[in-house]
């Protein structure tokens, strides 16, 4: 039986594209790199003979002098492969042909299909979008090329604006970008370098050719069975509802009320998901049987049947199932820190800024806005500190390495080979100073997360995937070990057996990555060991465990009695409150927890108390008394220090709260005043005046209260978004349903296993889910409507029929789900069924934090 392999099917994608690829600059968007990263397929793209892979939104004219395969004649064709709408990429690819004029063919692969292009709200493009496309690039490429021959005409980035089809309504503007290397390279200065910049006039006026092509397969694979979405491609950033009562985040499905929205009302991000599944399974050869669990996976179950047609149908394919869940069904297990080590690395190791921000902060528009369509979701590019873990304590066993880097980049540095050798000494010399040491080390030695088998053919990243904390140290300590061995047969480990701690696996790495060829040989796992160390650190360890134990406890008082989870909850949020006025008193850190992760706490002890205390008050799982004093504790956090309350809910009052802080400490100063007795000359006129004492308090006192009451009044909002949380009516009978189930098999009812387990453990062992739709294809439902009359109507599919099960979770996932899949189906008694989990996102609790707080929550 063949496996099914979603990284070998992105290869075979790509290789289906080695006739453009050929002989091309390959320029990726932000959202392709992050896929291709994850596939390994810059390798792929030099041996289908790509001159150059280079970065779209960073483009540069020296691209075109870069040549891997070093051809004789100059590039005469890019190819751009984006994952996101062509007008959202316009801007980028006109500036790369406006750069490149020698450019005769441009091949555009967008992953967004030519349907999804025309039902985007606000959308430029129609029904035939890719053909349109293909007349308006060149519109606008043919008035580059018009103003570049006008005498004495000077071309940048701003002239761009004059296109004919940045005009047009929903294209978006390309504005003046501070890039040295495009202003001191681009169209206007060439001439005046003397370099044969163009081709020639004929070259210049040659048409240029454009085709448009559907790439749907631009995803990120954590192994071969489990992907997300770019974070940065369209369909990850869509938004998945807008704001009403049902809805409490732009970024997450709404909560499931049995009701589905009009086709008019469906979601930009369900269409581009719908969109996105339905081309995947042609691309994999899968006809699918859909399902689908919670009311935006309906609406994309009911859009994926709606595409579908007869030949689909009559195609020879490998049945599948595709089982839809809203991630709102379970917000518990995306909030909780659970025990996994890829969840640890992705919330502890930095992210790489958007490139949509970038771009917006180098232009005039400096200024975000958030657009009602879009998510900006967190990037899936890590940075791995090497340098804090692989540098040698000594710095001349140092130099080495990075003059080998420094030589490395100064070569690269076209425009600057005449520099003399001295600057290369200063840097020498100015490794001796720790703190230049430090800065050259941070830019040059960074690292990153790859999951194919590019590394001697092991897949360490999923290999760990599923893996526990411990579990997954271990590992990379055998890892390691294992390196060490073959680059030295009679290696010097001192390495104790059992758990690994830090200190060994920092150890074990400084010692692999000594030697230059060994660094590169095993950058693989070097990287991965460099990520599970910073994990294990205890900066980011302490926090994480802290949560950990906090949401233990939680689960213990959810298990008793409301009072008591309220009881625990004021508790964690005085806690921050205690941690902040130390925290001012000595200029410490504030303590392991703060408002907001105390607010996230809240949140999970709110979830639990609607499983578990559906009735205990009228408007939410708790009683008004219970309430009252959570209220109260908030607010005095908020006041006592107002810098944490930097969230959407409090937005407007955070001046004042800062201003009343201040003035609280200033008349806690028993002097009165910071440098000696002053007084301004409004105080000397009302000198004596006893009156002006008395209205300058009361004004005071008014201003004061009239803050608390705004502030109580945000509170309350919080605590009607949290009975929304905890509410979720949509879930109840799913929940009961599930319960019965659990009983039925004799499981622990206390068990804190995510709704993915326990959903696939029940359909493995063939059992009815609650609420699960079934969406009957075109064929099936001519049997039932037509043919059914005589006799000859099917029987309703179940998704445990199938061997291979593709499982999308909308809103997104975490390794935590990963490893619970892996042990729902080796519990089963079918170990011969292939899972496929894939989600919008890999969520870890900091992003859920800001999808249900921040700037793009319904609150």
């Amino acid at each position: 039986m063949a496996t099914v392999d979603v990284i070998k099917c992105c290869h075979d994608s790509i290789r289906q594209a080695s006739e453009n690829i050929k002989d091309a600059i390959v320029y990726l968007d932000a959202g392709a790199a992050e896929s291709f990263q994850f596939l390994g397929a810059f390798p792929l793209l030099l041996e289908l003979g790509a001159r150059a892979v280079c970065s779209l939104e960073n483009m540069s004219v020296v691209d075109k002098v870069v040549d891997w395969n070093t051809g004789s004649d100059p590039a005469s064709k890019i190819v751009v492969v984006t994952s996101c709408l062509l007008s959202d990429a316009h801007r980028y690819i006109l500036r790369c042909l406006s750069a490149l004029q020698n450019v005769h063919g441009c091949a555009v692969y967008t992953s967004i299909s030519e349907v999804a292009h025309s039902a985007y709200p606000d959308s430029p493009l129609g029904p035939d979008a890719f053909r349109e496309y293909e007349i308006l690039l060149n519109q606008d490429y043919e008035e580059l090329v018009k103003k570049h021959e006008r005498p004495h005409t000077v071309v940048n980035d701003s002239g761009l604006k004059e296109g004919s089809a940045s005009e047009e309504e929903g294209w978006s503007e390309l504005t003046d970008i501070d890039d040295d290397s495009f202003r001191d390279y681009g169209i206007s200065n060439a001439k005046h370098r003397g370099e044969d910049y163009f081709s020639g006039s004929e070259d210049v006026g040659q048409k240029l050719v454009v085709s448009v092509h559907h790439f749907p397969l631009i995803l990120c694979p954590l192994s071969p069975r489990v992907f997300v979405l770019p974070s940065e491609g369209s369909t990850a950033e869509a938004s998945l509802s807008s704001e009403h009562e049902s809805s409490i985040s732009s970024g997450l499905p709404p909560l499931s009320t049995g009701k589905l929205a009009d086709a008019e009302d469906v979601s930009p991000g369900a269409n581009l998901t719908a969109q996105f599944l339905y081309h995947l399974a042609l691309k994999m050869d899968l006809k699918l049987e859909i399902f689908s669990l919670g009311d935006l996976s309906k609406n994309v179950g009911k859009l994926m049947t709606d595409m579908s047609s007869l030949y689909d149908v009559g195609r020879r394919k490998r049945s599948a199932g595709l089982l839809l869940i809203d991630r709102t069904l379970d917000l518990l297990t995306p909030c909780c820190h659970g025990d996994s080590l890829v969840d640890r690395m992705f919330a502890s190791l930095p992210r790489m800024q958007p490139a949509s921000s970038l771009s917006l902060l180098r232009g005039s528009q400096s200024q975000l806005k958030i657009s009602p369509h879009k998510v900006e979701r967190a990037r899936l590019t890590v940075q791995i500190p090497l340098d804090k873990y692989i540098v040698q304590d000594d710095k001349e066993s140092n130099f080495q390495l990075l003059e080998n880097i420094e030589a490395f980049f100064n070569g690269w540095d076209a425009f600057k080979s005449d520099a003399p050798s001295a600057d290369f000494m200063k840097f020498r010399k100015n490794l001796n100073d720790e703190s230049c040491f430090q800065l050259n080390e941070s830019k040059l030695l960074h690292g990153s997360f790859v999951s194919t088998d590019n590394f001697r053919g092991a897949l360490y990243l999923e290999a760990i995937l599923d893996r526990r904390t411990k579990d997954g140290a271990m590992l990379v300590k055998k890892w390691l070990q294992e390196c060490l061995r073959q680059e030295s047969p009679t290696p010097n480990l001192n390495t104790r057996p059992g758990l690994a701690s830090k200190s060994e696996l920092q150890s074990m790495l400084r010692s692999l990555a000594k030697r230059q060829s060994s660094l590169v040989k095993n950058k693989g796992i070097i990287q991965l060991a460099a990520a599970t160390v910073h994990a294990l650190d205890e900066s980011n360890s302490a926090s994480w465990d802290a949560f950990n134990s906090a949401e233990k406890i939680l689960h213990v008082n959810a298990a008793d009695t409301s009072q008591s989870l309220a009881a625990q909850i004021s508790d964690l949020i005085n806690k921050t409150v205690l941690a902040a006025s130390r925290g001012q008193k000595h200029n410490k850190s504030q303590g392991l927890f703060t408002l907001e992760d105390a607010l996230l706490l809240t949140v999970i002890g709110y979830i639990l108390a609607g499983e578990n205390f559906p009735t205990s008050g009228s408007g939410g799982p708790f009683t008004w008394q219970e309430e009252h004093f959570m209220k109260e504790a908030i607010v005095d956090a908020i006041l006592e220090n107002p810098t944490v309350s930097r969230l959407k809910l409090f937005q407007g009052l955070l001046d004042d709260l800062e201003a009343k802080t201040k003035s609280n400490k200033k008349n806690e100063d028993p002097s009165g005043h910071s440098d000696g007795f002053e007084l301004d000359d409004d105080q000397w006129d009302s000198w004596g005046d006893d009156d002006a004492d008395k209205d300058t308090s009361k004004d005071e006192a008014y201003s004061d209260m009239q803050l608390k009451l705004e502030l109580r009044d945000r509170v309350d909002n919080l605590f009607k978004f949290l009975h929304k949380l905890s509410g979720m009516k949509g879930n109840s009978a799913l929940r009961e349903g599930m319960s019965a189930l659990e009983s039925r098999r004799n499981d622990d009812p206390s068990s804190t296993k995510g709704l993915l387990y326990k959903i696939l453990t029940n359909v493995l062992d063939h059992n009815a889910i609650p609420g699960m739709e079934y969406h009957s294809s075109t064929v099936g439902r001519l049997f039932k409507s037509g043919f059914g009359r005589f006799g000859l109507g099917q029987a309703k599919p179940s998704l445990s029929d199938h061997n291979i099960i593709l499982v999308f979770v909308i809103g997104g996932i975490n390794a935590l789900e990963v490893r619970e899949v892996q042990e729902a189906i080796a519990r089963s008694s079918r170990p011969d069924v292939e899972v496929l989990l894939g989600g919008t996102t890999l969520l870890t609790p900091d992003d859920m934090r800001e999808l249900l707080f921040g700037d793009y929550s319904h609150i």
